[in-house]
This record gives C-alpha cells, structure tokens and sequence, in this order.
C-alpha cells in the first residue's frame, strides 16, 4: 500500500515522536524509506529566530541531522535514504515527494497553526494542500 514514505525532518520534538510512527508504517508496508531535510532560506524581514523556531540554515547542521535520523531507523533494521534540498519547507517537501513518487508523507506537527493566520502559514498545512500523495500527521 505505501511502497514509498516520504519523512521531513527538522530539529522539533515532533519530528523526533513521529519517528515511531513512521518506522512502524515502513515496518509493517516493506515501505523504502526517504529522510527529507530542507535548508531554509532566511527570510529578509525575519524577527530574531529562538532555538524552537530557528530555520535550517546550516549544511552541517542538515547533514548531522540527517546522518541521527537515520541511525535511529539502521537501529530499527531500517535502511533509510536521505534527501536534502534548500527551499520553502512545505514546496519543498511537495516537490520531493512527486519526485521519489511517494506514497505517504508522514509529518509530525507543531500546533503553531492553532489561529487562522498560522493555519494559513503553518508547513503543515500547506503540505496538506498541496501534497501530491496522502500525508499522515502525527500530533
């Protein structure tokens, strides 16, 4: 059913929980696994960025981020193949899954879309939109 899972990562708390999640569907699918991480493009009008909202700006730290998430699924006997890409996360994201032809896309979410104006901004959200494939989100 999900021969390809497309799994975004970040540096949020909920990306990590969402790993479990997402090795339980490859687990249980025979699913190829990709691990996404998009280096974001700083927007000009940016406030000071805290550690929880802080954009991956770094390649290194996109490369150390992908190299701990796929440790965590060889732990799990899960070979999992690693992506990166610079962009807006949820075009990005989108892109990538037409490109590998995913099936799913599993995501953890923020809750930072709660209001009506972060619905509209939120990444998740927009994935949802405009995602090319189902997309599991895990609270």
């Amino acid at each position: 059913m999900f021969k390809t899972v497309l799994f975004p990562v970040d540096q949020s708390r909920e990306a990590h929980e969402a790993a479990q999640v997402v090795a339980n569907v490859v687990q249980k699918y025979g699913s190829r696994l990709f691990l996404l991480s998009v280096l974001e493009e700083a927007a000009p009008e940016a406030t000071e960025p805290t550690p929880e909202t802080e954009p991956m700006m770094s390649p290194e730290a996109v490369a150390e981020l992908l190299k701990n998430a796929q440790a965590l699924f060889v732990q799990q006997g899960i070979n999992a193949e690693t992506i990166t890409r610079a962009g807006m996360p949820a075009f990005t994201i989108c892109d990538v899954a037409d490109e590998i032809g995913a099936d799913l896309i599993v995501m953890g979410c923020r809750g930072l879309g709660l209001t009506e104006e972060g619905a509209t901004e939120s990444v998740t959200n927009r994935v949802i939109n405009l995602s090319p494939c189902p997309v599991l989100i895990v609270p």
